[in-house]
């Protein structure tokens, strides 16, 4: 009889579907961006509280290219087991199919969202010796130097890019556009001086410019930042000018609503912890977490606001 139990036991056990003992074996989180973005320091500040959770090492891979194609396309195609996660920003996801014409994947059909993580907005910032304080400056420097300026971007058609095409066109400014590898990339350059300005998250930016490595003008978005109160908005000058980075965590889509609802729930519960909220309010970033299906919205919302103006620009990366 206790044969008997123990193989029954042992059947009933091997019919349990996988995501009942979910996780049973390390996860990866890509970041589709060089290491020191503010995708990269989120991942590496979440990975170890879900280690802590779940008792499963957080594995966090930089898979750079193509403004973030590389890594996302390498998700979108992994198995859709809940082990292998990508966490982007996601406004830039939603942006490039505006900007690639032959792009590997569909951001809004080949991703199970899981939870937006965060909003942080955009510094506006210049080299140290530019001779401006503040945007108005900005605007008539550039203006009386028409193609003098040069830009650092994180990226070909990146939001930190399309955040300085609108500034441009809203300005009636010129400067020529620089794309680097990402945010910590273009931040250097315009550090060393071989850059003149940039749009770029502040979790990313907003160190330098407290240690006087770059000049902050201004953030992008609507309120002023408590972290930051000596910046003002750009849309102090500029009204209903708005721009950021959101950050969010998606899977392959096809993964069993179990464990996007597991981890969905795992995210939000460390997301909205003090010490986490403390952590990226002191650098000025937002806790934006909510259900998938918010998240999924977003990057349809955010497809169809940047296609009109990547048009209107004629911003191409092939």
């Amino acid at each position: 009889m206790n044969r008997l139990a123990a193989a029954l036991s042992a059947v009933l056990a091997a019919s349990l579907p996988a995501q009942a003992q979910y996780p049973s074996k390390p996860l990866r989180v890509v970041v589709p961006f060089a290491a020191g973005g503010t995708s990269d320091i989120l991942a590496r500040a979440i990975g170890p509280k879900i280690t802590e959770a779940w008792n499963q090492p957080v594995v966090v891979e930089n898979r750079t290219g193509a403004n973030g194609n590389v890594g996302a396309d390498f998700v979108a195609k992994s198995a859709p087991d809940g082990y292998t996660f990508l966490l982007s920003d996601v406004g830039a996801l939603a942006i490039n199919p505006s900007v690639y014409a032959n792009m590997p994947f569909d951001p809004a059909k080949d991703f199970s969202p899981i939870v937006m993580v965060s909003y942080s907005p955009h510094v506006l910032a210049v080299h140290p010796s530019l001779p401006v304080k503040d945007v108005k400056e900005l605007i008539a420097y550039a203006k009386a130097n028409p193609g003098k300026l040069n830009f650092a971007n994180s990226g070909t058609g990146g939001a930190p890019h399309l955040a300085g095409v609108e500034f441009a066109a809203r300005t009636g400014v010129q400067w020529a556009y620089i794309p680097y590898k990402g945010g910590s990339a273009a931040v250097t350059d315009v550090i060393a001086g071989n850059a003149n300005v940039l749009f770029n998250g502040m979790l990313a930016t907003y160190p330098s410019v407290k240690a006087g490595r770059l000049r902050g003008l201004a953030v992008s978005s609507a309120q002023r930042v408590p972290s930051a109160p000596e910046l003002p908005t750009v849309a102090e000058t500029l009204p209903g000018f708005e721009t950021g980075s959101y950050q969010g965590l998606l899977a392959a889509a096809g993964t069993p609503r179990e464990i996007v609802t597991k981890v969905n729930a795992e995210l939000n519960r460390i997301l909205n912890t003090e010490d986490m909220k403390a952590f990226l309010a002191k650098q000025g970033t937002e806790v934006r977490a909510g259900a998938p299906e918010a998240l999924g919205t977003f990057i349809v919302n955010e497809k169809a606001r940047w296609a009109k103006v990547v048009k209107e620009a004629g911003i191409t990366a092939d």
